[in-house]
């Protein structure tokens, strides 16, 4: 399975378009005041605070990832890891500004609207497809860590050396529970404001695991004397693990999908404003990333695990506060779905229902149908991952890179920016780099299935 995405070449729709166009633009256009205090967008008035947008879009970019960063530095070093997260870093910012900038050009609000803008149906389907399938297997890679974390943590903290089929230790039954009682109540919220509360929440339980992560670093002893560290030898062995660290990083600010349901929601919104909620966003999780990494590292060096609570558990598998890290890190990613379903309800609707307005039972149909469809993956698709790599590989880069360079390009008019200024021509190498990570990424998921590798690891 993977997605193609729609060619750039085709040409911007006629003024005159379709009905649909009509409505739809209708209600995502705001007036060329963009910066005025006055919002003007949807069906409703922005009313959430700076902070809580923060907030959510620090849930957002926040992924699984970070437990992986500490093992990316160990391949590659400090200084060059520095240098990639700062690069990355960045790179994000820079792609959040050429999407909002875009939005101002036109008053949109919504990316599968940008797409159309540019690009006619096929530019409004494509984002929206890429979105769906980027997000769902977000939701679903969350999950997972939910399907198989979760036992183990419980049989832990209950001492039970050999299940003996409990139910309360079946991870498919507790996934289920935890999208009825936690997940679905959040994700039928009318708005993604309301939110900011479980995002702080959740990035909360990602500050526990970060001081936990410095503090274990002056109370593992070293060297390990009873540490057993068993490595098999696999695909990262076999190419340069630097290569594996790269796209890991590429993809660990991904939270574009958010940025502007999120900029529609913000009180009193301007692109200067949204632009802060984004640097100061991406600043402190890139804070929280070098120090997760830098202490992981320093903790075990050569020996840290593609998964650094894994490294702990070898030491002492009954370790309390290892035990209450991942519970806090279970309760982080099962807050963060809600966050993700948001965007892919939003691409549903405008590439389903782009005609229509705020409609209570659709609205929440269409989140009990991906949630329910999500844990049926979860559930009886083990090997579903693989699959979702190949996704997040063709998806991430488009939605990250690729999108925001070239709606950059075809809505900022020419006479603004021509096509050989400098703006243009940044854009235009931008998208370029999104097709190298693309093709980078996809390489190293086919590497990694022709030699029967297991060890592959998601970045978000």
């Amino acid at each position: 399975m993977r997605f193609s995405m729609w060619p750039f070449y085709l040409s911007s729709p006629n003024k005159t378009g379709d009905a649909e166009a009509n409505l739809a633009e209708s209600q995502e256009f705001l007036s060329n005041m963009d910066e005025k205090k006055t919002p003007r967008f949807t069906d409703f008035e922005g009313k959430t605070s700076f902070g809580m947008s923060v907030f959510n879009l620090g849930n957002a970019i926040m992924g699984s990832g970070i437990l992986g960063l500490a093992y990316a530095m160990a391949n590659t070093g400090v200084i060059l890891f520095l240098f990639l997260l700062t690069a990355v870093a960045g790179l994000s910012s820079y792609s959040i500004h050429l999407l909002l900038k875009s939005s101002g050009v036109v008053g949109i609000r919504a990316y599968e609207q940008l797409g159309y803008r540019a690009f006619g149906t096929p530019g409004k389907m494509a984002a929206g497809i890429a979105i769906t399938l980027q997000n769902i297997g977000a939701m679903s890679s969350y999950l997972y860590i939910v399907k198989y974390e979760f036992p183990l943590v419980i049989q832990a903290f209950l001492g039970v050396d050999k299940p003996s089929g409990e139910w309360f230790l079946n991870g498919n039954y507790l996934v289920v529970i935890v999208s009825v009682c936690v997940i679905t109540p959040l994700a039928l919220m009318k708005q993604l404001g309301y939110l900011g509360y479980t995002s702080g929440f959740s990035l909360s339980c990602m500050v526990f695991f970060l001081i936990s992560v410095i503090y274990k670093k002056f109370h593992v002893p070293c060297p390990f004397v009873d540490f057993s560290y068993n490595r098999t030898v696999g695909a990262h062995d076999e190419i340069d693990p630097t290569a594996y660290t790269i796209p890991i990083l590429a993809f660990a600010f991904v939270c574009h999908p958010e940025v502007l349901p999120i900029y529609t929601e913000l009180r009193n919104p301007t692109k200067k404003k949204m632009q802060h909620v984004s640097n100061i966003s991406i600043a402190v999780m890139y804070i929280m990333y070098f120090l997760a990494a830098l202490f992981g590292y320093l903790t075990f060096y050569g020996k840290v695990e593609a998964e650094l609570l894994h490294t702990y558990s070898r030491i002492d598998p009954y370790d309390t506060l290892i035990l209450c890290v991942r519970l806090a890190v279970l309760t982080a990613v099962t807050l963060t779905v809600p966050i993700v379903l948001f965007p892919v309800r939003r691409a549903i609707q405008q590439m389903l229902f782009p005609n229509k307005t705020f409609y209570w039972p659709r609205h929440i149909a269409i989140a009990v149908s991906l949630l329910t469809c999500i844990n049926l993956l979860v559930i009886f698709a083990p090997n579903i991952l693989g699959i979702f790599g190949v996704i997040g590989a063709t998806s991430a880069p488009c939605l990250i890179f690729i999108f925001p360079a070239v709606f950059y390009i075809r809505i900022v008019p020419k006479e603004d920016e021509p096509m050989r200024s400098t703006p243009k021509i940044l854009a235009a190498c931008f998208a370029c780099l999104g097709f190298l990570f693309m093709i980078m990424s996809l390489s190293f998921i086919i590497i990694d299935w022709t030699t029967g590798s297991s060890n592959s690891g998601s970045g978000h």
